[in-house]
Order: structure tokens, then C-alpha cells, then sequence
């Protein structure tokens, strides 16, 4: 039978490893994992949005169509190391490039609006949701930043095993003589 005491033990044990994934740079496939829930959440707030604006501009299909590769791109890098390097860097950067693109859109049709920008306070309001495309390029921002982590459970060793005990480990003589240099070499082997 499993106590109550157990179980918070085991819980913090979690919150403890968690939080020394993160702190080492190792949570590739939770973040992976997070970008394809974020994929979904967000496509379905952008269909959402655009279908209450009739898809009035033939471009409101793109996030429809590009958002989603982050799905199957963060699935799978959950479950591939290899898709992790390949199929999730690009599906990321292609959320990035079309979130970017959505945002220039939304503040050209702020513009459109009559009285464009000198109305900005009105506009804002009642044109295009000129912030929602950068949160599409945010959650692209999460899967290209995974795509450059380590993932949980990798043993460490070598260069590894002095970035997962941090810069301390690096000796107190190394990081006094050069402790710019001791800092920027622990945190470049924190992340690949």
C-alpha cells in the first residue's frame, strides 16, 4: 500500500529531477513534447479567428496549414533523438517565418483600417490581433529551442558531466583566473 508520505516523497523526487533537467539544459522532450500540444491549442485559436473573419484573404490558410507540422515534428522528436536534430528544427523555423509574416499582415490590414495607425487605440481593438501571429512564432521559438538541448536520461560523461554539476565543478583556480571564459564554457556545453 502506497502512504500518503510515499507518494509527496516521490512527488518531490520529480519536482527535484524536473528542475535539474532544466537547470542543465536537459528537457528536449518535454519541450518537444509541449510544442505539439502548443501546436494544436494554437491552430485551433488561429481557425478559430480566421473563420470568424470569413478566411477573407487567402493567406489566412498558411498558419491553418504550417502550424500543425509542429505536431508530428514534436511527437516525434519525443520518441527520436534524430528527429529531434532534423524533422523539428525545420518544421520550427518554417511557425517562426510564417508567424512573422502573419504579424507584418495583421498590422498592413491595422493600416487598412480607416484611419490606420492615427487611430491605433480603436484599430487595435477592432482590426487584426496584431500580437497572435508572434505567440504562433513563439511556440515555433519552442520547438527550435529544443531542438538544441540535451534529452532527459542521457547518461553524462566527459564534457557532459561537468555542465550537468554546473560551473562550480570547473575548479575554483580555472574560474578565478578566467571566470568569463569558465562561465561561457560551462554554459556552451549546457546546451549542445
Amino acid at each position: 500500500m502506497v502512504t500518503a508520505r510515499h507518494g509527496s516523497s516521490r512527488a518531490a523526487s520529480l519536482v527535484r529531477r524536473g528542475l535539474r533537467d532544466v537547470a542543465t539544459g536537459r528537457f528536449e522532450r518535454s519541450l518537444a513534447g509541449l510544442t505539439a500540444a502548443g501546436a494544436v491549442v494554437t491552430t485551433l485559436e488561429i481557425y478559430t479567428s480566421h473563420d470568424s473573419a470569413s478566411f477573407g484573404n487567402k493567406m489566412m490558410w498558411w498558419p491553418i496549414v504550417v502550424v500543425p507540422t509542429l505536431v508530428p515534428a514534436g511527437v516525434a522528436a519525443v520518441l527520436s533523438k534524430r528527429a529531434a536534430r532534423t524533422v523539428l528544427p525545420v518544421a520550427s523555423v518554417l511557425v517562426i517565418a510564417n508567424g512573422l509574416q502573419g504579424t507584418y499582415l495583421h498590422a498592413r490590414g491595422i493600416a487598412q483600417k480607416p484611419g490606420g495607425w492615427k487611430l491605433a487605440a480603436y484599430n487595435l481593438e477592432m482590426g487584426p490581433p496584431l500580437f497572435a501571429p508572434a505567440l504562433a512564432s513563439l511556440v515555433g521559438g519552442m520547438g527550435l529551442l529544443a531542438s538544441l538541448l540535451r534529452r532527459e536520461g542521457e547518461r553524462d560523461t566527459g564534457p557532459a558531466l561537468v555542465a550537468a554539476r554546473g560551473v562550480r565543478v570547473l575548479g575554483a583556480a580555472s574560474a578565478a583566473a578566467r571566470p568569463g571564459r569558465a562561465v561561457a564554457r560551462g554554459l556552451a556545453r549546457g546546451v549542445r
